[in-house]
C-alpha cells in the first residue's frame, strides 16, 4: 500500500479540523472518515493500518458506532457521513469512533512526512480546545457558586413566605 505524499493533500484548518470533532457517547471523538481524509488516506486503507496494529487501540481509545449512534449523528447539522457520495449515501460498515487518546495512538501507526505533519496539527487543535475550556472554567468559580445557592436559597424561603402569607390571606376571605 502506498503511503500517501504530502501533495496528495492540502492542509487541514483547525476550524475544519473541530468541525470534525463529535460527542458520542459522551466522548469527544473524530470518525475514521474523517481521520482518513486529514492523513490523505482512503478509508478502507486507513481502517486497515489500524488493524494491522488494533493492539494498540483498547476500547477506550476507539470504538465502532451502532445504528442508533449513526442516527444520533445524523441530527447533527455538520454529519460528515450524509455528505459524501459512496460511503455516505448507503453505510456498509458501521464507522469507526477514535477517542482523543486513540488520535494521539494512531500518530505512533500513521507514517510519513504527511502524517507527522497533520499529527501535529491535531495536537495542536486538541491543545487549543482543553485551553479554551479550561480558560473558561474559571469564569465562574467556586466562590460564585456558593455565593448563587445562598442568593438561590433565599429566594426560596422568600416566595415560601410570600405564599403562606398569600395562603393566609386567601383563607380569611
Amino acid at each position: 500500500m502506498a503511503k500517501p505524499s504530502s501533495n496528495d493533500i492540502a492542509i487541514i484548518s483547525n476550524d475544519d479540523i473541530k468541525s470534525k470533532i463529535y460527542t458520542i457517547r459522551g466522548m469527544q471523538v473524530m470518525l475514521d472518515s474523517d481521520l482518513a481524509e486529514i492523513y490523505g488516506y482512503e478509508t478502507k486503507n486507513f481502517n486497515r493500518q489500524v488493524k494491522n496494529n488494533i493492539e494498540r487501540f483498547d476500547s477506550d481509545f476507539m470504538f465502532q458506532l451502532t445504528s442508533e449512534d449513526i442516527e444520533n449523528l445524523s441530527r447533527c447539522k455538520n454529519f460528515t457521513l450524509n455528505k459524501r457520495e459512496g460511503r455516505g449515501a448507503n453505510i456498509k460498515y458501521m464507522p469507526y469512533a477514535f477517542t482523543e487518546q486513540g488520535v494521539y495512538m494512531l500518530m505512533s501507526v500513521l507514517k510519513g512526512e504527511l502524517a507527522v505533519r497533520q499529527s501535529k496539527m491535531l495536537v495542536r487543535v486538541f491543545k487549543d480546545m482543553k485551553d479554551f475550556i479550561i480558560q473558561r472554567n474559571n469564569l465562574i468559580g467556586t466562590d460564585a457558586i456558593s455565593r448563587l445557592l445562598e442568593i438561590t436559597d433565599r429566594h426560596t424561603d422568600d416566595i415560601r413566605k410570600i405564599k403562606e402569607k398569600w395562603s393566609q390571606k386567601t383563607n380569611l376571605q
